[in-house]
């Protein structure tokens, strides 16, 4: 029955992504009293604030096997742009036998093995399946119950969080003794206007949000961040790429050299972290630009980023709010710990959440400290959540399966390793790929990638 799903919706507290995932949850209840159903119950991740990591969703299994372990039959979990129609949920739910243990959604795999999974299963990266969180994934109650009991015995480590999908599923598979991901056809992440989402029970809207004129090139201050040895091959590249996309644009080094321009920050390079250099571009950008700049991107020397589409994006953020968006990672989350934005898919501040940083006390333990860590740590402190975009990236695009990507219009990706930038850069992030004239792509295609 309807009324046995928990539907779980992974929110966030920004105001855009909150209403968002409120319209997701009244139009999962309207459904079920159009259908003349018993009310499922739904919830929102962010309103669930008893623990830090709770997007992690491992640490409310214990939550969920104590609240809904008797009266329900499955978890399922959702994005907030994932649409569901819920009577073909619910047929295909009972195809599954709801006693036993089952962990159900849409397969990815990696193609080769890949840094943002530690490598894992380097013989043979396809053979370990893990969901795409955006077609919507379900664990049975007895799998919840069995997880919930394990993390009773065995605490979560205090570890990174990186690619929470893949996470799952490798806790969920306890290396071979637990169950693997089953594949379900149903769970699709088509658009919900696609002729082949006829048999889907769930859709993914894949657009870049946009909620209104794009944000101003003026209204978008780009910090870059390098030093004197990579002036000669990253910057370079910035420059035949996407320079050209920002009004505002500095770069910042342990030298100053007139030619790119670069400005010495007094900075001294450092081979770990960049605390000490970020925090110098936040309070240059307080002290230095018009206090008219709302946005501020700080990005690395190799960092590959579409300022065209960030502005697109960033009409849906108000930046009279504290907003500091990005590609979301966690520390510590099993313990309470904090989540930060990963700084190479780039960090993304309104000018807001600059003021109440920097009128805090909040500062770099070091000057090598990692500035996307210490600057978690901070806004983690200061009680302003930090705000995820699956549209950053810390890695290339050959580090994320195809299928993953497909339903994305993505801003950014980080690393010149093993790769052509340039290439990189006009197939994936170039305005042209998919605002282009008369309708052709412009740029390579991305399947030779």
């Amino acid at each position: 029955e309807l009324k046995e799903i928990v539907f779980v919706i992974q929110s966030q507290s920004n105001s855009f992504h909150s209403k968002r995932a409120e319209d997701l949850k009244r139009d999962i209840l309207k459904q079920a009293v159009d259908l003349g159903r018993e009310l499922p119950t739904v919830l929102l991740i962010h309103q669930i604030d008893r623990h830090e990591g709770a997007w992690t969703i491992l640490p409310l299994m214990r939550d969920f096997s104590v609240t809904y372990g008797r009266n329900s039959s499955w978890i399922f979990f959702c994005e907030e742009d994932t649409r569901i129609q819920v009577m073909k949920l619910l047929e295909t739910l009972r195809r599954f036998d709801k006693s036993k243990e089952w962990f159900l959604g849409k397969a990815l795999y990696d193609e080769e093995s890949t840094i943002i999974h530690h490598y894992a299963f380097a013989e043979n990266p396809t053979v370990f399946k893990f969901p795409d969180f955006a077609a919507g994934w379900a664990l049975s109650i007895p799998l919840v119950n069995k997880l919930a009991k394990k993390l009773k015995s065995e605490p979560l480590k205090s570890d990174f969080t990186i690619d929470l999908k893949h996470e799952i599923a490798l806790y969920i598979w306890q290396k071979g003794e637990g169950p693997h991901l089953t594949p379900v056809p149903e769970f699709c992440t088509d658009d919900v206007n696609s002729y082949k989402a006829d048999h889907c029970a769930t859709t993914f809207s894949n657009f870049l949000p946009l909620c209104g004129e794009p944000a101003n090139k003026e209204d978008v201050f780009v910090a870059v961040k390098t030093c004197r040895k990579f002036h000669g091959d990253r910057i370079p590249v910035v420059k035949q790429t996407w320079e050209r996309e920002a009004a505002l644009i500095e770069y910042y080094s342990d030298y100053a050299d007139i030619s790119i321009p670069t400005i010495d920050l007094g900075v001294p390079n450092t081979d770990r972290g960049h605390c000490g250099k970020t925090f110098a571009i936040l309070e240059r950008f307080l002290n230095h630009t018009s206090p008219r700049t709302p946005w501020l991107v700080v990005v690395d020397d190799d960092t590959l980023i579409s300022i065209f589409r960030l502005r697109k994006l960033l009409s849906c953020y108000d930046p009279k709010e504290p907003v500091f968006l990005g590609e979301r990672y966690g520390y510590g989350l099993g313990t309470g710990g904090y989540s930060y934005i990963t700084g190479g898919g780039g960090m993304v501040f309104s000018r807001t959440a600059v003021q109440k940083l920097l009128a805090s006390k909040c500062r770099c333990y070091s000057m090598d400290a990692p500035d996307d860590m210490v600057l978690g740590m901070c806004f983690s402190g200061l009680g302003i959540p930090i705000t995820h975009s699956p549209l950053f990236h810390q890695a290339r695009p050959m580090d994320y399966p195809k299928d993953y990507l497909s339903h994305q219009i993505p801003v950014s990706f980080h690393k010149h390793w093993n790769i052509d930038p340039v290439e990189v850069y006009f197939t994936w992030l170039a305005p042209n790929s998919e605002e282009s004239r008369n309708g052709k792509k412009v740029g390579y295609n991305r399947e030779d990638l």
